[in-house]
């Protein structure tokens, strides 16, 4: 019967990673009862990253790592509860889990006050814990003030707790940021015009936030030396990733990458007759770097073929001359022109991923 990866990235606002993975695995055994499924949470550092590293739930123990939870500020500044993974010495670090845009209503998202200083804090938190090797990922934040809050909390996390020679420890620390972003910090291509709007900011808003930006890029250039506002993945969360590259040295990464190496990705591929993957909707940017086209790299090397679903899909041509073996929409004609909510449900999302296994054309009997 064979063996068939499923790697699903979460459909954001319905299904998490893991939800999805589990619909099609049902579908695959309900066609192919003796089939070996494994299933593979996926992220490219936005929603799901610390579930793709290990899960975040209880007994808050996974893969060989402890999930540790901080009291950290929101991007208001309100206290919440937050965790973080621990992997020997490698701390990973979802910044949608302290500074995401999901904690605060459409009412609250203001990028111009929404602040990173929660992620600062599980920065801090895991410097201080011992561990030396801290990956980050970007997505999902609410904010856009270039790190400069996250810094501050670290800052006075350390001034807290220690003398200030302990902010020294940062020195022995490796930062990688994971993010598929390649934006610079300013400018039209920048954090500000490019993901600010998707984050709450008004037309009045977006330069204030470039020229802050930019400000900040060359207060920084002057005190370092060096300026790392235009590296690719400066712009990514707000220009936090600037921050981590200019303060803290950090290198950027693909998130899929990063991921794929932790986990032995390549190993897993071995014998396996194909791959499903899939997102929540797909078009020609889908292979600009997101999660299904770095499997298919990866599958593809090793002439594996790979399914690809979503919840819609535009491009159809372009993702099949690419190299998806098949791209299967999950919803049905009528559901999608319903209301957006109909869609979204988790369990039609659910009940309609397993059906398109069943009608798979690639699966064999």
């Amino acid at each position: 019967m064979g063996k068939i990866i499923v790697a699903i990235d979460s459909f954001k606002g319905c299904l998490t990673s893991t939800e999805a993975n589990q619909a099609a695995a049902a579908g695959i055994l309900a066609r192919m009862p003796e089939a070996e499924v494994i299933q593979i949470p996926v992220s490219d550092g936005g929603e799901g990253w610390l579930e793709a590293f290990g899960s975040p739930t209880p007994p808050h123990t996974s893969r060989e790592g402890v999930l540790v939870e901080v009291d950290v500020r929101d991007p208001l500044m309100r206290r919440i509860t937050a965790p973080y993974l621990v992997l020997g010495d490698t701390a990973v670090i979802e910044t949608a889990k302290a500074s995401g845009l999901t904690l605060l209503t459409p009412e609250e998202r203001n990028p111009l006050v929404a602040t990173s200083y929660g992620t600062g804090q599980l920065v801090a938190d895991a410097v201080r814990r011992g561990c030396r090797h801290i990956i980050v990922g970007l997505g999902g934040s609410a904010t856009s003030d270039c790190g400069i809050g996250m810094i501050r909390a670290i800052i006075d996390s350390f001034a807290k707790h220690g003398s200030w020679d302990d902010v020294r420890e940062l020195d022995s620390v490796r930062f990688t940021i994971a993010t598929d972003v390649t934006n610079p910090l300013c400018g039209e291509s920048g954090a500000a015009h490019v993901f600010a709007p998707q984050k709450g900011a008004t037309q009045e808003m977006v330069p204030l936030l470039d020229a802050r930006a930019k400000r900040f890029a060359e207060v920084s250039a002057r005190h370092f030396g060096y300026d790392r506002q235009h590296v690719p993945g400066a712009g990514a969360a707000g220009g936090l990733g600037y921050a981590f590259l200019q303060y803290m040295n950090a290198e950027c990464r693909p998130g899929i990458d990063l991921l794929f190496d932790a986990i032995g990705f390549d190993s897993l591929l071995k014998d396996a007759t194909m791959v499903i993957t899939g997102e929540g909707a797909s078009d020609r940017q889908t292979l600009m770097g997101k999660v299904p086209y770095g499997i298919l790299q990866r599958a593809s090397a090793r002439q594996i073929p790979v399914v690809l679903i979503a919840g819609r899909i535009s491009d159809r041509q372009q993702l099949l001359d690419a190299g998806f073996a098949q791209v299967e929409c999950i919803n049905p004609p009528e559901l999608l022109c319903s209301t957006k909510e109909e869609v979204l449900k988790p369990e039609t999302a659910k009940r309609n991923i397993r059906e398109t296994m069943l009608r798979l054309q690639n699966i064999n009997r």
